[in-house]
């Protein structure tokens, strides 16, 4: 007996509308996911265990949750320690959903959550870092300063269904202006460090160079006397030679000073004497090698007939 065709028709139709029921009763929960079930967008139950799992089909739906750490990067904000100095914070947070269905039911979606996590979180660290002073972000205490930031976030958080894995501080910075006064004082004490030690340089290079300056005195004094006492020496001794050498002959010795006399007055050929011809300055001009009296020049000749005094006759 053949098969009648709208049978197979309707068996084939129907075998697809059950493939079809089955597909749609089945959702996989993948091991980075966690699943809520909704039954016209009400929740159901909660799925955390990955693999395949069963729902109503058409009447319940599946949304899914990250199960992974995820991150919150805050933007920056501007505190008041508990000194009173202002700090530029920027935070970031670490954080897990760990009730898909009290997430669902508080905020809706991660979007939405992350705008009332930035609030909370700096509350936190206004709570918490409004009671430090700066030093202790600068110490050890910065992590026990982050624990209470974490748990002051946790406590808020509770019914949210997430829980804040850990919360740090990236980076603190000054505000501009105090950066700027900052700079500043450093700037001015800086300029003063530095008179202070030109300061010290002149004091010890005026010292110095007075210690240097006496000594060149005393040293100089001290040549000086032993050049004095060493010429002194030398002309004792030089008078006593000359003493000893001019003793043995009186006569050679006023000749020769009598020279020394006529080559300092009569050098330069130019000089004049008012001075008698027979005068005692004179005497050796008179004498001969013989011994006999020298006929009167021309110049004695023209001194004896202008009256017999005038000037002396220039050296030749």
């Amino acid at each position: 007996m053949n098969p009648n065709p709208r049978m197979l028709i309707v068996a084939a139709v129907a075998g697809v509308v059950v493939l079809f029921l089955l597909l749609s009763s089945l959702f996989t929960v993948n091991q980075t996911q966690q699943a809520l079930v909704l039954s016209f967008g009400n929740p159901v139950r909660t799925v955390q265990e990955p693999g395949l799992h069963m729902k109503v089909p058409f009447v319940q739906q599946v949304e899914y949750f990250d199960k992974r750490v995820l991150d919150f990067d805050a933007p920056s904000v501007e505190l008041v320690l508990g000194d009173q100095k202002r700090l530029v914070v920027d935070a970031f947070a670490r954080y897990k959903i760990v009730n898909a269905l009290r997430f669902k039911q508080s905020v809706g979606n991660e979007m939405a959550f992350r705008g009332r996590l930035e609030p909370i979180i700096f509350s936190s660290l206004r709570s918490v870092l409004g009671e430090a002073p700066l030093f202790t972000l600068l110490s050890q205490d910065r992590t026990q300063i982050m624990g209470r930031i974490r748990n002051e976030t946790n406590k808020s958080l509770q019914g949210f269904g997430v829980e804040l894995v850990d919360v740090r501080i990236k980076r603190a910075d000054l505000p501009p202006e105090n950066s700027q006064a900052i700079y500043r004082r450093m700037q001015t004490e800086r300029d003063r460090e530095a008179k202070e030690l030109r300061a010290q340089g002149a004091e010890i290079g005026q010292r110095i160079r007075a210690r240097a300056d006496r000594e060149r005195r005393v040293i100089i004094a001290e040549a000086e006397r032993e050049s004095q006492i060493l010429r002194g020496q030398g002309d004792a001794e030089a008078i006593r030679i000359f003493a000893e050498a001019f003793g043995q002959d009186p006569n050679f010795f006023d000749f020769y000073r009598s020279m020394q006399a006529y080559r300092a007055a009569l050098g330069d050929g130019a000089t004049s004497f008012v001075l008698s011809p027979d005068s005692e300055f004179f005497r050796y001009f008179d004498m001969l090698p013989t011994g006999r009296s020298p006929q009167p020049s021309a110049g004695n000749a023209n001194l004896a007939q202008q009256g017999g005094a005038g000037a002396a006759p220039t050296a030749p």
